[in-house]
């Protein structure tokens, strides 16, 4: 359709890469009249060739056009690079709206960078939202999950386009307010590292299945839909089992044994580690996984390694095949919920840091379809966030004495909520096992491990870093605090040795 034939565009979409077009598809296939926008007008001309009878668009090749063919208050999405490529088109676009126009960064945008530019478009008068966007390709034509961040108002007139387009879950949509300025944005980031998590524990099930256990992929995939069926369901675990089973057409044997073993990042699971150190939280699930994905790619130092540091083969001896599946299943659970715990954590920080009033239960609702994490045991975090006995918020430490590493949330962990304290209690001893067996064999399972080691930590009446404090205070006089009395204290190593209070 023309300009002059249709009726001016409700929302609009700029930026029509493969995410972009999806994304101008769904809205228009809902039923909302779609401006569409492309640096490149190619782009604009191939959507509307291929795809115009999904509804009604609205083309432009200008910015100008683009935003004279929108409603007021005009409501554009940016579907371009983050960084550079989302300060250009706003930089392009600012100067053609008007107050109270309403600017949505759909990207994977570093959320202190949406801090900034809602700061700087608030002061003009336009409302600007960060807004994660999960689900790939397919989210975004058939339903993804939604976050987005913003003004109130913005939302009064946003949210009931996002919702309708999201996903859909017992009737509920997967979209809602996250919070203020950056809040959708630091959401969706935490999100992708929980992601990067959870993929690092699948294949460590599956290196232990396959490398392990010699099982070949065409059985793990069995294993894997048998899982999907039970506590594990997830669209994960259902694509882990689709990728095993492919056949490469070239040599006939399974595709994963060809595909080179070096994974990629974009760097959203860096930012969620980089934030979480910030902010003092331990993510040790999210940050082995990163660091997990950086040793695959040193092929150099592991080609020089292979055959020349000693240790176990790598084989696992078992009596039963069918019981050491069930311990890497159990483990692949426990481990899984102390991911989603530690990433929980993390935006409870951030909500804390930031002034955001955050919904966490609310925020498992919206994971439950349409994104990349969408699991069945999100309906049990929803449910623990909206129990009485679920978790609560707790009064923080008193901090007397703490220096800037000291920090923590007053946040309780989901993993005292009862079904999940009771779910890991069931999983613990074949989680050990597990990580038992692959530490003989020579299997590396730091995700596992770490989940583990994070857990056993928590639930430690007395951590060793009493030691770690005298030690800090013995070289840099960094004080102390005692169990029985109030203010931080100083030893004078140095000295006689005696105590001051500091």
């Amino acid at each position: 359709m023309t300009q002059a034939s249709t009726p001016q565009a409700q929302i609009g979409v700029t930026g029509l890469a493969v995410m972009g077009a999806n994304l101008a598809r769904n809205l228009a296939r809902n039923g909302f009249v779609t401006a569409v926008h492309n640096r490149s007008y190619a782009k604009t001309e191939h959507l509307i060739a291929e795809h115009g009878t999904d509804g009604s668009f609205v083309p432009s090749e200008s910015a100008r056009d683009f935003v004279d063919s929108l409603q007021s208050p005009r409501t554009i999405i940016i579907m371009v690079k983050a960084g550079g490529p989302t300060d250009a088109v706003i930089d392009e676009l600012t100067p053609l709206l008007a107050e109270g126009d309403i600017l949505i960064d759909g990207g994977n945008a570093l959320f202190t960078d949406t801090i900034r530019r809602e700061k700087a478009l608030r002061d003009k008068g336009i409302h600007f939202v960060g807004c994660g966007i999960s689900g790939g390709e397919e989210g975004a034509l058939n339903g993804p999950s939604i976050m987005p961040g913003g003004s109130v108002e913005s939302y009064a007139t946003l949210g009931p386009i996002l919702e309708k387009i999201s996903a859909h879950v017992d009737g509920d949509p997967c979209c809602t307010h996250i919070g203020t300025d950056g809040a959708g944005h630091f959401v969706k980031m935490v999100h992708n590292g929980i992601e990067y998590a959870d993929m690092q524990l699948i294949a460590e099930a599956y290196d232990l299945l396959r490398r392990g256990l010699k099982l070949e992929p065409a059985r793990i995939a069995e294993i894997f839909r048998d899982w999907n069926d039970g506590e594990l369901d997830s669209y994960l675990i259902e694509i882990t089992a689709e990728v095993l089973s492919q056949t490469d057409a070239r040599t006939g044997g399974p595709l994963v044994d060809v595909i080179v073993d070096a994974a990629g990042m974009k760097g959203t699971g860096t930012w969620t580690v980089q934030n979480a150190l910030d902010l003092a939280i331990p993510v040790s699930g999210i940050a082995e996984a990163v660091f997990a994905r950086g040793l695959s790619s040193q092929a150099a130092q592991r080609a020089a390694a292979v055959g020349n540091l000693p240790g176990p083969d790598g084989v696992i001896e078992t009596d039963d095949v069918d019981d050491f599946v069930e311990d890497v299943r159990q483990a692949l659970y426990a481990s899984k919920i102390v991911a989603y715990a530690q990433g929980l954590d993390l935006i409870a920080a951030g909500a804390q840091q930031y002034g955001w009033q955050i919904d966490l239960g609310a925020v498992a609702r919206i994971w439950r379809g349409g994104c990349i994490i969408r699991a069945a045991f999100l309906n049990r975090i929803t449910e623990a966030y909206a129990a009485d006995s679920g978790p609560e918020p707790v009064a923080g430490a008193d901090q007397d004495g703490a220096d800037a590493a000291d920090g923590g949330t007053s946040h309780q962990s989901l993993l005292l909520a009862p079904y999940f304290t009771e779910a890991i209690g069931k999983a613990q001893e074949s989680w050990r096992f597990a990580i038992a067996q692959a530490t003989f064999a020579g299997v590396p399972v730091p995700g596992f491990s770490a989940a583990l080691a994070y857990y056993d930590g928590l639930r430690s009446a007395r951590l060793p870093a009493a030691l770690i404090q005298g030690q800090r205070d013995f070289f840099g006089a960094h004080t102390y605090r005692r169990t029985d009395a109030e203010g931080a204290f100083h030893t004078l190593w140095s000295g006689d040795r005696s105590e001051i209070e500091a």
